[in-house]
């Protein structure tokens, strides 16, 4: 079982900084002047503060990154498009959403996707146009090749690219970062060291609906946030986890928090600036038969000092679309899956993006639409090309591992613990 690193700091419950291990020991408070609020609303919304009482227009455009500011826009329409050799490695059920993107930017990408076991290639090759390989110690060596996309099981990632950043190739890395908090810890430390730029698989934030709730908030559409909920009850069939090592801490680092739920926890935390406490329920359903957790539910308190709940399951048939609600002294947003709705204060509303399947909440993630892969792999190239972070760090993803952390401490120990 792994352990976590607490700070006991009296009846309000335990302190864990976001970047502090799962398994080692010592101090890990806050330290400094700058109180966990404002960090928290500095490093997961910089903007969250500062923004003028406006409701701004919507562009209608799939991927106007609009989050990341009107400056890096303007950066990025200057950015020189360098044609690149890139290696996908790891062809399993993360891999189709990938494969198509690669192929929807043939134009600026040559693609190879690797595999250690020929039939895995043969099978791959046989639904998607893209060269493949069984030698991924060659891809990872190969000079030509500038960068890779690791879609392979948490527990292979650190070793993965402390291989890839000592070759110097730029990585994107599937979501976790690794296993345990120590490890992601030590994996983004390796990229910063070999200088090379390291992308995460969150794709959640490059859904439209997502980048328009991002600029509603930005620009103060909403107000002062005052509640938010955030939901994502999706199903697993058991034979999901039959496979060998999924939803055990070894391969996968724990079961629906950091497999499934760590997508909407890490939109969420970004939209609202930050969680500062959790108080969680964790459990194993009689639905299956697995290691870790298939559900969690917890009250929260946002940077803000506003409250909030959580609940993530792959126990709930036959799966639903993941929710964020925020509600605003100006309105309250409603994002389901790939549907904003905005119901304002003046009885206007609202809507982006049509309702429909989101992909990914049943038992085939095969079917997930790859749309916002294909943005977030263009944001990561355009990073590479402008010398510039992508838009999800390793360093932003160590502060959700903080919180899924601090969730499963929570659920453990049956108390109350701060972020």
């Amino acid at each position: 079982m792994v352990e976590h690193a607490l700070v006991d700091t009296g009846a309000r419950g335990d302190a864990i900084d976001p970047r502090a291990t799962r398994a080692e020991g010592g101090d890990f408070g806050l330290g400094g002047v700058e109180d966990a609020s404002a960090r928290a609303r500095r490093i997961a919304c910089p903007a969250f503060a500062r923004r003028p009482r406006r409701r701004p227009a919507f562009s209608g455009r799939a991927h106007d990154r609009g989050y990341i500011g009107d400056a890096l826009l303007a950066q990025n329409q200057g950015e020189s498009q360098v044609k690149r050799r890139i290696g996908l490695i790891g062809l399993g059920l993360g891999a189709p959403a990938h494969a198509r993107s690669l192929i929807d930017l043939s134009e600026r990408v040559d693609a190879v996707a690797a595999s250690r076991t020929q039939a895995r290639c043969d099978a791959f090759a046989a639904q998607y146009p893209l060269a493949t390989s069984t030698d991924i110690d060659g891809l990872i060596e190969d000079p030509s090749v500038s960068a890779l996309i690791l879609v392979t099981p948490p527990a292979s990632h650190l070793e993965l690219v402390r291989r890839a950043a000592g070759a110097g190739k730029h990585i994107l890395l599937e979501k976790p970062l690794a296993t345990t908090t120590a490890d992601a810890k030590a994996l983004v430390a390796v990229a910063r060291d070999a200088g090379i730029r390291l992308g995460v698989v969150l794709q959640f934030r490059f859904r439209e609906a997502s980048l328009h709730l991002r600029r509603l908030i930005d620009d103060g559409a909403l107000g002062e946030v005052c509640m938010a909920t955030v939901s994502v009850p999706w199903w697993r069939e058991q034979s999901y986890y039959d496979d060998a090592g999924r939803g055990t801490y070894a391969r996968d680092g724990g079961g629906v928090l950091i497999t499934q739920a760590i997508h909407t926890i890490d939109l969420f935390q970004s939209l609202i600036g930050g969680i500062a406490e959790v108080m969680a329920v964790t459990t194993r359903t009689r639905v299956h038969d697995m290691e870790a957790e298939d559900f969690v539910a917890a009250g929260l308190v946002l940077a803000n000092g506003a409250p909030g709940c959580l609940l993530a399951t792959t126990a709930l048939y036959p799966g639903f679309g993941d929710r964020i609600e925020i509600a605003g002294t100006l309105g309250t947003a409603v994002l389901v899956g790939e549907t904003l709705d905005i119901h304002y204060r003046d009885g206007s509303h609202e809507r982006v993006g049509e309702k429909g399947d989101t992909g990914g909440v049943g038992a085939d993630t095969a079917d997930m639409p790859h749309e916002p892969h294909r943005a977030l792999i263009v944001d990561f190239l355009d990073a590479i090309d402008a010398d510039r972070e992508p838009t999800v760090t390793g360093e932003g993803t160590l502060m959700v591992h903080g919180i899924i952390d601090a969730l499963l401490a929570s659920g453990r120990q049956g108390r109350r613990i701060k972020i």
